[in-house]
């Protein structure tokens, strides 16, 4: 399948990470999401019921940044990928949550995954 959804550059502020500075203060959270799923009954019946809810996944994963304090993007990556994969529709989720400026020198650190659902 190549039909992609993909969600890209949100920026949250949430508390990450296992410094003590890092748990008394939000700080910018940049995730991008690519999910997997047929596309091809939405394109063809022009129905949002077909279609996977972009806009819901997107309004969930910003309600789970702004609450969490995970101390791991590990984690908050795992935890976005679960929601994105919440849709049956959904096949495949790469997540990836960077940090900018976590890191001296560098725009941003991160990591990157890809989980898979049940079908």
């Amino acid at each position: 399948m190549s039909d992609k959804i993909l969600i890209q550059d949100l920026l949250i502020r949430g508390i990450i990470g296992i410094h003590d500075w890092e748990r008394e203060k939000k700080q910018d959270i940049l995730i991008n999401i690519v999910m997997e799923a047929d596309c091809q009954p939405a394109g063809v019946s022009d129905d949002f019921r077909d279609a996977v809810d972009y806009r819901a996944v997107a309004k969930k994963v910003l309600a789970l940044v702004e609450g969490s304090a995970y101390f791991l993007v590990e984690r908050l990556a795992e935890e976005i990928a679960k929601i994105c994969l919440e849709d049956e529709r959904v096949t495949v989720a790469r997540v990836r949550v960077e940090k900018p400026g976590a890191v001296r020198f560098s725009r941003s650190v991160g990591i990157e995954i890809e989980r898979f659902g049940d079908s």
